[in-house]
């Protein structure tokens, strides 16, 4: 049985992920900030076949209280098999350009609260020398594109401490697994004018990331197409990248 720990339990993605785990009889500590939105996601996972569900408020940019959290998590579950980080938001990248407030508040939602996070959960699993740490970063954070540099500042952020970490718990026996999901059918991305062949469903992210979980891969790129693109949009000269409309 899978003793798993997921942060931002409500996001689409993770709440497909926990749907695969939980008919496998998975025990889960559930957190987001929603109450009533957790409750319904512990309902539909009990049904689904979840073994246990305990559930925790947590506003993740509230740091003071991540120690409190991580310290509850252990005391229910005892060891911790595998950790998703889920949390985010999509910010508006020209409200960014106009305020500082804004950008900070983005930086905190998507790297500093993540970050904060991974450094308490990492030790704890340092400790217990097993499991796996998951963690939803973005293809925007392969290169800085004027169209949401923001987002991509703080999910590059992420993707280089997440590959710093993985090197020091490797020696551990603990696995740090990188997600960098494309597109996605989730309420985040509901209006934006995406093109329909390159938006891809939850469900399916949500499989790839179970399977590379088993799998111990590194860095997921999901779907999996979307490492070819962004191989070639790094590969991109900065003299001609400058001047694209990304």
């Amino acid at each position: 049985m899978k003793r798993i720990l997921i942060i931002g339990a409500t996001s689409t993605i993770a709440n497909a992920c926990a749907r695969i785990w939980a008919s496998e009889g998975a025990e889960f500590f559930l957190v987001a900030r929603n109450n009533e939105k957790l409750e319904q996601t512990a309902l539909d996972l009990q049904i689904r076949g979840a073994t246990k569900i305990t559930l925790h408020i947590l506003e993740a940019t509230d740091v003071a209280a991540h120690s409190k959290m991580v310290e509850s998590c252990i005391e229910t579950l005892h060891q911790v098999d595998i950790a998703l980080i889920a949390h985010g938001t999509l910010p508006n990248q020209k409200g960014c350009e106009q305020s500082v407030e804004v950008t900070l508040q983005e930086l905190a939602n998507n790297a500093t609260s993540v970050i904060a996070l991974l450094t308490l959960i990492a030790n704890q699993f340092e400790k217990q020398r097993c499991g796996t740490l998951a963690v939803i970063s973005s293809v925007a954070g392969d290169r800085g594109r004027p169209s949401n540099y923001i987002y991509g500042t703080a999910k590059a952020a992420v993707s280089t401490y997440c590959e710093g970490l993985r090197a020091r718990l490797f020696k551990v026996g603990v696995h740090v697994m990188t997600i960098k999901p494309g597109f996605v059918n989730t309420p985040m991305t509901k209006g934006l004018p995406l093109p329909a062949a390159l938006v891809a469903q939850p469900e399916k992210v949500a499989a790839q990331i179970t399977n590379g979980i088993d799998k111990k891969i590194n860095t997921l790129y999901t779907p999996s197409f979307w490492g070819l693109i962004m191989l070639i949009i790094r590969s991109v000269p900065q003299s001609v990248f400058k001047r694209m409309n990304l």
